[in-house]
């Protein structure tokens, strides 16, 4: 027996706004996804992006509560450059997607920044700088 990793299971409050920020970061869901209690988008390499309703969550888990104190997963996505970094966040933050870390360029040497999802999940933008920056 050899499990794999094979998909990211989140959990949404309100799937119509959580498909609407995951598009505009380019996640391809199906017509109507915002309107179904499950839906999943393809990643490069076969992966998948699931997305559940509270209520989906509930009907076979029937005692589940959300987290309290703010969202307890992050995804991160590789930028081509970084001034793409500085493009999504600009345009993620200006559609109204709440801000963590405005674009700074990290010790480690990548341009990063955070923003959040509906849930309160991060969302790492990030890429790695020019040698010598």
């Amino acid at each position: 027996m050899c499990a794999r990793f094979d998909a990211i299971g989140m959990v949404v409050s309100d799937m119509a706004a959580s498909v609407a920020f995951y598009r505009r970061l380019g996640f391809a869901f199906p017509e109507g996804a915002g309107t179904q209690g499950h839906v999943e988008a393809e990643l490069p390499g076969g992966l998948r992006l699931m997305l559940d309703t509270e209520e989906v969550v509930r009907s076979f888990h029937t005692r589940w509560e959300p987290p309290s104190g703010g969202g307890r997963t992050s995804l991160a996505l590789r930028c081509d450059s970084p001034a793409e970094v500085d493009a999504l966040f600009a345009e993620m933050a200006g559609a109204g997607s709440r801000v963590e870390l405005k674009p700074w360029d990290a010790v480690w040497g990548q341009r990063y920044a955070v923003v959040l999802d509906p849930d309160g999940n991060g969302v790492d933008l990030f890429a790695p700088l020019a040698a010598g920056e």
